[in-house]
């Protein structure tokens, strides 16, 4: 399903999550992944992250937006969703929006990532066999 209307396209990402967001102006309900975000982001939590950006920008009720997630748990696609709105809602007003935005810490990427397994050692990253006792 395309629309023809004109939005503003950025792309988040947190740790494996990916989330592609289109904003459009308007008051429609938004969509992730063919569902409404309440019902793919239960709780105050998450909605909390996936609200930040619209809240500081106070364009929580003018805007709405379709989003593609996919990858990692369910927290880090929330954030990887608050990178991409904050992005789009730069790309839409940048004068306005980028200082409020950048002052939160809202578009800078978390490159923290899961380490990976090490050969030789007892399952993660870290963990190893435990010396022997002399």
């Amino acid at each position: 399903m395309t629309s023809k209307k004109k939005y503003f396209y950025a792309v988040g990402r947190r740790k494996t999550a990916r989330a592609v967001v289109r904003l459009f102006l308007g008051r429609q309900k938004t969509i992730v992944n063919g569902q409404p975000i309440a019902k793919y982001f239960p709780g105050l939590a998450l909605a909390a992250i996936y609200e930040q950006p619209l809240r500081l920008s106070k364009t929580l009720k003018r805007v709405w937006a379709r989003i593609v997630v996919k990858g990692s748990g369910k927290h880090s696609q929330a954030e990887a969703v608050r990178l991409a709105l904050a992005r789009a809602l730069v790309k839409m007003n940048t004068p306005l929006y980028k200082q409020t935005l950048k002052r939160a810490g809202l578009l800078t990427v978390d490159a923290r990532v899961r380490e990976r397994r090490k050969a030789g050692q007892m399952g993660r990253a870290r963990k190893k066999k435990q010396s022997p006792k002399r």
